[in-house]
């Protein structure tokens, strides 16, 4: 009988393997920087080119190799960090499973050059599809450089599913910001295209998040710190109005290793109960250090996921951590019922202070201008309400019209506003409820994409004094990546030093909003929005626009502006849902209203 099962090729079984450990540009990354760490570097340099396609290079000043340590570093499971399996439950290092080099070498061009620091020649090594093509001694600085060529040069499939350069690239400054966020003690630099992103110098845990996400974060953090028996707990969290859309600045360290947690991020979320919107997201930055016994980080291939041995009491102590924070910064609402403090205001001059004192006009009358009897009021009200009804209503119809001859019903009616979101209004067989914020979005994303149909841009309304705004380095490639789809949508904008805009105009459905603000939840929500694939960008954006100008618009309005949105609406292509998918009509007829009322 023919032999059925056979061994693969290693460089098949490279590639195979290269698969699940090097998924996209930003995977070579986290391990050649994850390497760099072990290998006790103080200063790690990252270059990129066209998202990693190109190039991604890591520069370090570890501990360097010497020609066989190079060779077996591209070995299959060749690894200094550990020995045997005990090793795994006491790992230390951010790399031990000596597969990352491998899977990189199996699917691009290597360059690798790495010189001992008591050696005077380094070791020059290019591998190419997993073939070593050459290896020789070099002149080179003490440490490691890896240069990552052509990345998925011989798997053409593979290549073709990564996404744009910009979108790539904002993956790697993912990695590149937990890494650094790991390690503030080590300096860190990125290039990207030969233009600087990040120039890192060592430093605490909130400089480097400061130094990571800007400025603005010095004054909007909360310290954390909880020691106990079974973990210690530190970090920092943001303020509730720093309270994002989406999960953006969200980080869990394990012993220095990024993880992520649903369990965890549970227990924060649970902290802030109440402090914040329920659809938005805490700003988090936690560091665990724990003995590694009590964890296995060896249940993924990117080992960003953690178990825990005693997952409740770090849930419980966590929790407990975060609220003790917010309650020492007062967020918390508290009541003292020896004194409170909100009162105890010192008068200028040491003055006294006196009990206000209750004027009474002895004289007054309550009865010598009488009101109308209550007889008088209600009957005055009923021939009212009885002279509208014959001018409104018409004969009841069981079958409401078509949406959008639904307005032909209520001309002549007065809408009223509902606790300042509902618009109510009388229809010829009933009544119908308007919401109000989601027919303002659904009003203003027809006019944005409209617009965009018609004149290719949307009219820009320009601001008196440009507004400069300031993005960390992902957000800031994001901009630049939205760049004409901003402007079609009447963002007028210039570059303005290295990671800020000046924004000269704006749509003009937002130019009396917080400008700032609206671009920050604008980001917030296009990154949420993106996993909508039935919308472009431009609709993704404009989605985002609407929702921001529905959720500022002032809660009274008139009965003309009511009545106006509500011609508005019906002059829609879809006045039932929002862009969001949310209900914007509701209606009600005659019998189901009397319904009401006979059981």
């Amino acid at each position: 009988m023919a032999q059925i099962i056979k061994l693969l090729p290693e460089h098949v079984a490279n590639q195979i393997a290269a698969g699940e450990v090097i998924q996209r540009p930003a995977s070579a990354v986290k391990e050649l920087m994850e390497n760099a760490v072990d290998a006790g570097a103080t200063h790690i340099q990252l270059i990129i080119r066209d998202g990693g396609r190109a190039l991604v290079q890591v520069i370090d000043n570890g501990s360097g190799m010497n020609d066989l340590d190079a060779r077996l570093a591209f070995a299959r499971h060749a690894t200094s960090k550990i020995k045997d399996a005990e090793d795994l439950w006491a790992v230390t290092t951010m790399g031990f499973r000596g597969e990352a080099m491998a899977s990189i070498a199996a699917v691009s061009q290597v360059e690798m050059r790495t010189k001992l620091k008591d050696e005077e020649l380094g070791t020059l090594l290019e591998i190419e599809g997993s073939e070593v093509k050459r290896l020789e001694a070099c002149a080179c600085p003490d440490g490691t450089s890896i240069s990552v060529k052509n990345l998925y040069f011989n798997v053409p499939a593979r290549r073709n599913f990564l996404k744009s350069n910009s979108v790539e690239t904002r993956h790697i400054m993912d990695e590149f910001q937990r890494i650094a966020l790991a390690f503030p003690e080590i300096s860190f630099g990125m290039l990207n295209n030969g233009q600087e992103v990040y120039r890192l110098p060592s430093g605490n845990f909130k400089q480097r998040i400061v130094g990571l996400f800007g400025s603005t974060w010095n004054q909007r953090l909360i310290s954390v710190k909880e020691d106990t028996s079974v973990v210690n707990v530190t970090g920092f969290i943001g303020k509730p109005d720093t309270a994002r859309k989406s999960r953006g600045e969200q980080f869990f360290f394990i012993n220095n290793r990024f993880v992520k947690s649903s369990y965890l991020n549970h227990a924060i979320a649970a902290a802030f109960h109440d402090l914040i919107p329920s659809d938005t997201y805490p700003v988090y930055f936690i560091r665990f250090e724990t003995d590694p016994k009590t964890i296995d980080i060896n249940i993924h291939p990117t080992k960003t996921e953690v178990k825990f041995e005693d997952e409740r009491s770090v849930y419980a102590i966590l929790r407990s951590a975060i609220r003790r924070a917010i309650g020492a910064f007062s967020l918390s609402p508290t009541l003292n019922f020896e004194t409170e403090q909100a009162f105890d205001i010192p008068l200028p001059g040491g003055r006294e202070i006196k009990a206000p004192v209750i004027q009474v006009n002895p004289d007054y009358n309550p009865f010598s201008n009488p009101r109308p009897a209550p007889v008088q009021a209600i009957d005055q009200i009923r021939k009212l309400s009885q002279a509208r009804w014959e001018d409104l209503a018409g004969p009841a119809s069981t079958n409401f019209p078509e949406p959008k001859s639904i307005s032909e019903t209520f001309e002549k009616s007065n809408p009223s506003l509902l606790h300042g979101k509902y618009i109510c209004t009388q229809t010829r067989s009933g009544m119908m409820l308007i919401d109000r914020v989601r027919a303002l979005e659904r009003i203003t994303f027809e006019h944005l994409m409209s617009a965009i149909s018609e004149h290719h841009r949307v009219p820009s309304q320009q601001l008196l004094f440009p507004i400069q705004k300031e993005f960390n380095a992902s957000d800031f490639e994001l901009v630049i990546s939205l760049t004409e789809e901003l402007r079609a949508l009447g963002f007028d904008f210039a570059l303005f030093g290295k990671r800020s805009i000046a924004i000269n105009g704006v749509p003009a459905d937002i130019q009396d909003l917080d400008i700032s603000n609206v671009v920050d939840e604008l980001l917030e929500q296009f990154k949420s929005s993106q996993q909508d694939i039935r919308l472009n960008r431009s609709e993704q954006l404009a989605k985002a626009i609407a929702r921001q100008s529905a959720r500022f618009a002032p809660s009274q309005i008139s009965s003309e502006q009511m009545m106006a949105m509500i011609d508005k609406l019906f002059a829609c292509s879809n006045p039932n849902y929002s862009p969001s998918g949310g209900t914007i009509i509701s209606l009600m007829t005659l019998d189901e209203i009397a319904a009401r009322f006979n059981s």
